[in-house]
C-alpha cells in the first residue's frame, strides 16, 4: 500500500500528525490518545498497514488502490 494513501485513510479517522522521528512520522489518534509511527517508505506493507491501523484503534485501512 503507497504511503500517501494509508496517511490519507488515517486523517479521515480522526488521526493526526504528532512529529516526525529519525525514519518514521508519528500520528495520534485524538479520540483515544494511541500513537503509532508510520515508516517514510513509498510501499508500506500489508502487515505493517494493519498493525499500524490496529495500534491506533481505526479500521483496517483497504488494501491494493
Amino acid at each position: 500500500m503507497k504511503r500517501k494513501v494509508l496517511i490519507r485513510h488515517l486523517e479521515k479517522n480522526g488521526c493526526a500528525f504528532r512529529r516526525e522521528g529519525g525514519n518514521h512520522t508519528v500520528f495520534k489518534n485524538l479520540a483515544n490518545g494511541r500513537m503509532a509511527a508510520v515508516p517514510r517508505h513509498t510501499e508500506i506493507k500489508e502487515n505493517l498497514a494493519k498493525k499500524i491501523c490496529d495500534d491506533l484503534g481505526v479500521p483496517r485501512a483497504v488494501l491494493n488502490q
